[in-house]
């Protein structure tokens, strides 16, 4: 398969394209109308109103189909992460910003759900199946987040605080390596959620914050499923092209720059993600 970035290859009606629909509601840029509109295209793909067409190629050479992408809203003002201030959460403020920023990866990662689905072509219509639900579980996570977010005053919204843009950064270079993408998103930056969910629902329990600490458990259970998601299509993908996962997993983080990992690691939430001893042991030694 292809990065999407050649003429449409097919003169059939694809105007129920669900791949189609994918890439628009990555352009909008309003977040809950984004949110809704992934509800709906899941909705309209089980009932059989819309269809994945997965050999359709899209123009994007000229950058016609880049233009737009993602659509976000005016705010959150994007920042290094250096520039983001540390904020205790025993303080309503510090807990807003704690949930903004969790609310910010969500909304991050329903644009990356969206990318997978219309950039990548050629691939079985269980994959665009599948990342479509995870589209779906992120929008309803962003809404549980900003709907919490909002029972915390009325400056409290999404776009209140800053926030950085690592996530769609590493999606922006890997949007020509599908593999790549796979390994390097959703069983890296995505599986970072894994380790990092245990305490912050600690600190948000500490705080006294019940209902915040409850929805974190609702996103690490779906975050497992996610990850399993990405690690079940890395695999398929290194066996059709004949590569050794671990290896391949080490040589594309090294190319494409990922981020260094560091422990403490949820080795259970991992082992249910799908990652196996090897992946598991070479993860803890490159601490």
């Amino acid at each position: 398969m292809s990065a999407a970035c050649a003429a449409v290859s097919s003169s059939a009606d694809v105007s129920d394209c669900a791949r189609e629909r994918a890439l628009e509601l990555l352009r909008v840029c309003d977040p809950f109308e984004k949110a809704a509109g992934v509800t709906a295209l899941r909705d309209a793909v089980r009932d059989g109103a819309a269809h994945w067409h997965p050999a359709r190629q899209f123009l994007c050479g000229d950058g016609e189909h880049e233009a737009g992408i993602p659509g976000r809203p005016a705010t959150p003002q994007l920042v290094s992460p250096r520039e983001l201030k540390q904020r205790a959460v025993t303080s309503v403020d510090g807990r807003a910003a704690l949930l903004h920023a969790l609310a910010h990866i969500e909304f991050n990662a329903i644009n990356l759900a969206l990318d997978a689905l219309w950039r990548f072509d050629g691939l079985p219509s269980a994959y665009y199946d599948d990342w479509l639900q995870v589209a779906a579980e992120e929008a309803y996570h962003f809404s549980l987040l900003v709907s919490h977010l909002r029972t915390l005053g009325d400056r409290y919204d999404y776009g209140c605080f800053p926030a950085h843009d690592g996530l769609w950064d590493m999606a922006r270079r890997t949007s020509g390596d599908w593999l790549a993408r796979l390994a390097l998103v959703p069983r890296t930056l995505e599986a970072r959620g894994l380790d990092a969910s245990p305490p912050i629902k600690a600190k948000l329990s500490s705080a006294g914050d019940k209902a915040g600490a409850a929805i974190l458990d609702i996103i690490l259970r779906d975050e497992i499923g996610h990850v399993a998601i990405g690690n079940r299509w890395y695999r398929w993908g290194c066996e059709r092209a004949g590569c050794e996962p671990v290896e391949t997993y080490a040589r594309l983080a090294a190319q494409y720059g990922a981020p260094r990992l560091r422990g403490p690691f949820n080795l259970e939430a991992r082992r249910a993600a799908g990652f196996d001893d090897a992946e598991l042991a070479a993860l803890q030694a490159g601490e």
